[in-house]
């Protein structure tokens, strides 16, 4: 049974927390596949992983190359197949979880200041709760999380 992290992004926007995220995916010796809602905002997310850091080197790619995806430790996509075997996936930018079966992870990434993504972060977790263990961590002013249910 996967874990399932539910992600409430108050201060701090996307951009600002899933490197970090991501890098600590890595650490554990996970893959991961990055679910986006759109192909414009996988562009940006590939273009900002690049980026993100001076002093940082994020392995990753865009879903899209069969030869290459299977290699990727982190890929980047809009599909909802796992084609570099990863055992976390994390869904961004309106990308909601249907199902965690596969995963030894998933993340689920939402902003609490787009109302219909909280709306859609409701549902989500109604949905998924069944037989999953599911935690909701929310951050402070400060940008600290702290685990809410």
């Amino acid at each position: 049974m996967p874990d399932i992290l539910f992600y409430h992004l108050e201060p701090r926007p996307l951009e600002a927390v899933i490197p970090q995220l991501l890098e600590k995916t890595l650490e554990r010796g996970w893959r991961a596949v990055v679910e986006v809602g759109s192909t414009e905002r996988a562009d940006a997310l590939d273009a900002h992983l690049w980026t993100f850091r001076d002093d940082s080197f994020l392995p990753h790619g865009l879903a899209g190359d069969a030869s290459s995806d299977a290699h990727q430790p982190i890929l980047i996509t809009t599909g909802t197949d796992n084609p570099n075997q990863a055992a976390c996936r994390f869904f961004v930018d309106r990308a909601v979880p249907q199902s965690a079966e596969g995963y030894e992870r998933i993340v689920y990434m939402f902003s609490g200041h787009d109302p219909d993504a909280v709306a859609e972060a409701r549902v989500a977790w109604k949905a998924l709760k069944g037989n999953n263990v599911l935690t909701y961590w929310q951050q402070e002013p400060g940008g600290r999380w702290v685990k809410k249910a």
